[in-house]
């Protein structure tokens, strides 16, 4: 075989095995092409129905925030806020899951993971959930509102805010407390205010004067003050009585909000009274 057969035949050879090559890669670029159309066509529509789901998503978001807040407009502003964010996040969470189950997402896995995160945010928030319960017991329950005089927790103001965690309390030297809803809920509260009314209790030290007249005296002098009440009337009473003494009980009643300026005005004009009579016996 001469020289020139033998290139020949390696020529041909190496082309023959080049398009069995070209061919080869030729069949393999049609298949990943089928492979992709069919993906494609299987992708695409799941995508668009994920994507169609979350905008409804979104919209049943809007329509569900102004049905929750038009229905709940009669109810406490916090609480209301509270509802229609839990119904806002609740509908979120279902269109999310709709959506990843859509593309095929094993969605049990998901909700599995999200659940073991919760619990474990739930045992590190654990005081932070409890107080949060509360505030929704306290906003649902009104023992008390903003406004009202409460004593509760060491803590003796005026109700300035009652939010989800927490009750910001003005006391009379306006300072700003911030007490813990679990505190106010679980523990012995007093609502000064809620009654609109409220008797003032005060001990009268008459010594050895003549008790009927000094309870008379006394009863006009409660009768006088202008933000004492006719209806319930003022009682004066005998507290107690020693070898010594005479205690009397005055009990006018008066607005809630101005107990203690009756208080002090009265024991004032008590005083004064008594003191006068003491000058004009000496």
């Amino acid at each position: 075989m001469t020289a020139t057969s033998t290139i020949i035949l390696i020529a041909e050879t190496l082309t023959a095995q080049l398009n069995a090559e070209r061919i080869q890669a030729m069949q393999v670029a049609q298949e990943l092409t089928k492979k992709f159309v069919e993906l494609g066509f299987k992708v695409v529509p799941q995508a668009l129905w994920a994507i169609g789901i979350l905008l409804i998503t979104r919209f049943a978001i809007d329509v569900a925030g102004r049905v929750t807040r038009r229905t709940l407009s009669r109810t406490e502003a916090t609480l209301r806020k509270f509802l229609v964010q839990a119904a806002e996040i609740v509908i979120l969470i279902v269109g999310v899951v709709a959506a990843l189950n859509q593309l095929g997402i094993q969605t049990t896995s998901v909700v599995a993971v999200v659940g073991a995160a919760g619990l474990a945010i739930g045992l590190a928030w654990q005081n932070t959930l409890s107080h949060f319960a509360a505030g929704v017991m306290l906003i649902s329950l009104r023992p008390f509102e903003v406004g009202d005089a409460i004593e509760a927790a060491d803590v003796k103001g005026v109700v300035d805010s009652i939010g989800i965690f927490s009750t910001t309390v003005v006391t009379d030297d306006r300072i700003k407390i911030i007490v813990p809803n679990n505190q106010l809920f679980n523990g012995t509260l007093k609502n000064t205010t809620a009654m609109g009314t409220r008797r003032v209790d005060l001990k009268i030290d008459i010594g050895d004067r003549p008790i009927r007249p000094t309870m008379a005296e006394l009863l006009e002098i409660a009768h006088s003050h202008p933000l004492v009440l006719e209806n319930p009337p003022p009682t004066c009473l005998v507290a107690e009585i020693t070898p010594d003494t005479t205690i009397l009980s005055l009990r006018p009643w008066c607005a809630s909000v101005a107990y203690e300026q009756v208080r002090s005005q009265v024991q004032e004009h008590v005083k004064e009274a008594m003191n006068a009579n003491k000058n004009q016996a000496q």
